[in-house]
């Protein structure tokens, strides 16, 4: 039997966190949210939606999933594959049985769900997100030959090789890390188109012009930096 564990960092998600834990399918093992210096209810709410719950003072998404990856590492039994997935409810929850399917049924290694335009609610990304995206995947393009679209944060990986890709950032460009080193490793991917709405509550990075500012020099500097790697 496959072992699925989800990871969902957040941070003053109290409105939106069961919606996102009862959202899940049922053959999740175990979801795992990581507060990330909550001063809400997030942490309370999300135990009693079933969830463990972990606590991260360092501010930052990475430092999050990194923090949930270092809990999985010290079980007995460790897990196939892990999903992350956002604290917020703008991804479709339900949807991991679309984003896991590729692992499963054709050994991919990762996956990404893509929020494409059609599927995507009107506002549900905001313009410098829809920019940085696309600089994002179109320089991943040309540096790389890669095949992204998104940098979507709703995501699957074999716990196996996310292991190898020995992930290091602390904040905004954890994504991109990711997607990086599985290229730089050879991983086989694929992107499985995602509904997306707006999301509940305000946005910590895109909701604001420093952290989308801060977000976009972190992504470049994360593709610059592999462009240069031999």
């Amino acid at each position: 039997m496959t072992k699925i564990k989800v990871i969902i960092p957040a941070y003053n998600e109290q409105d939106s966190i069961a919606n996102v834990i009862n959202d899940i399918p049922k053959l999740v093992d175990e979801v795992i949210v990581v507060s990330n210096n909550s001063t809400d209810l997030t942490e309370t709410n999300a135990k009693n939606a079933g969830a463990t719950v972990l606590k991260e003072s360092n501010k930052g998404y990475g430092y999050a999933c990194l923090k949930g990856m270092d809990y999985i590492a010290k079980q007995t039994n460790k897990p196939d594959i892990i999903v992350f997935l956002d604290g917020d409810y703008s991804d479709y929850p339900e949807e991991l049985t679309k984003i896991i399917a590729p692992i499963l049924d054709k050994n991919t290694d990762f996956v990404i769900g893509a929020r494409v335009k059609n599927l995507r609610e009107e506002g549900s990304m905001t313009p410098q997100q829809i920019f940085g995206n696309w600089l994002a995947t179109t320089l991943m393009s040309l540096f790389f030959g890669a095949k992204f679209t998104d940098l979507g944060p709703f995501r699957a990986i074999k716990y196996d090789k996310l292991l190898a890709l020995n992930m290091v950032d602390k904040t905004y460009g954890w994504t991109v890390e990711m997607q990086l080193k599985a290229l730089k490793q050879k991983l086989t991917y694929i992107e499985v188109p995602v509904n997306y709405r707006n999301r509940i509550g305000v946005s910590k990075v895109s909701g604001t012009i420093k952290g989308s500012i801060f977000a976009g020099v972190k992504i470049l500097t994360w593709i610059f930096k592999y462009s240069f790697k031999k």
